[in-house]
């Protein structure tokens, strides 16, 4: 995988401060009981893909949570361009994923516990 150059990173950062606040004020950052968070904004080489990466807490049905984020998209998307359009000549393509890595620590963190208890005498 490249290196990110600096100025990726700087979009990146601004992008990912801008989708927090819009997430906050639009609602989306609450869903059944749980939080969704943005873990991380990569925008391509190019700097025209945004690949941002959704974290789930406490949701169960994260792909109804996919779903009412993609639906909103173009809306979070007016209200970003409104936000950057001064630090950014072209906003770029919005793409949302799914951040699995918190359920990935709790699932090995699982797996040691049950492989430390079955060592116990």
């Amino acid at each position: 995988m490249q290196q990110e150059s600096k100025r990726q990173k700087q979009i990146s950062g601004l992008l990912n401060e801008e989708l927090t606040g819009i997430f906050q004020r639009l609602g989306l950052n609450m869903y059944a009981g749980g939080m969704i968070s943005i873990s991380s904004v990569k925008i391509t080489p190019d700097l025209l893909e945004a690949r941002i990466y959704l974290s789930l807490f406490q949701i169960k049905d994260t792909g109804s949570v996919m779903k009412k984020v993609e639906d909103r998209s173009w809306e979070i998307k007016k209200e970003l361009a409104a936000a950057v359009k001064h630090q950014l000549r072209r906003i770029p393509e919005l793409r949302y994923y799914l951040d699995d890595t918190l359920d990935n620590v709790f699932k090995m963190e699982e797996l040691f516990k049950k492989i430390n208890e079955e060592k116990k005498p």
